[in-house]
């Protein structure tokens, strides 16, 4: 099952979310595990959606 949406936390901007995945990867050293490429796929999720609403700092 899949969670819903926290609607009272504020979503971060696409700058915040960037800098978030970058530090995954350096921590990943280009052998993600499952629980890091899920975690991956949850920022890059985010991140579209604050690139494609205008969401910045």
């Amino acid at each position: 099952m899949s969670e819903a949406p926290d609607s009272t936390v504020t979503p971060r901007s696409a700058a915040d979310l960037n800098d978030e995945i970058r530090a995954l990867w350096t921590r990943m050293a280009g052998r993600p595990a499952d629980e890091q490429r899920r975690e991956y796929e949850r920022l890059l999720g985010e991140w579209v959606t604050a690139a494609r609403t205008g969401t910045d700092r």
